[in-house]
């Protein structure tokens, strides 16, 4: 299934950047799809994920300022992100499972996209 994210770039923090990753040819009719993130040295961690029911679900660290939504006309979900701190500086990764549940655990999925670069300066 090929995932394409897209919107990566460097900003201040407080900034904002929204993410969009196309998504093509998966045909389940329960999904999670997922942001995931991974900063050098860490391991990868769930963002942000929303399932075919259209439930959302966020990480602590995220909750109140980043946004999921999905576009099934255009089979892409978006990441808008809001009030971007350094700490947010990652790779970013879009990704789609089958089921859902465990929408923001990482091992739980099977399709991955090649990742967009978000850096945040103070």
């Amino acid at each position: 299934v090929p995932l394409v994210e897209s919107g990566g770039a460097s900003v201040q923090a407080g900034g904002s950047l929204k993410l969009s990753c196309a998504a093509s040819g998966y045909s389940d009719s329960t999904y999670c799809m997922g942001w995931f993130r991974q900063a050098p040295g860490k391991e990868r961690e769930g963002v942000a994920s929303v399932d075919n029911d259209g439930r959302t679900g966020y990480a602590d660290s995220v909750s109140g300022r980043f946004s999921i939504s999905f576009d099934n006309a255009k089979n892409t979900v978006y990441l808008q992100m809001n009030s971007l701190q350094p700490l947010d500086t990652a790779m970013y990764y879009c990704a789609v499972k089958p089921g859902n549940s465990d929408c923001l655990v990482p091992w739980k999925y099977n399709y991955w996209g090649q990742g967009t670069q978000v850096t945040v300066s103070a």
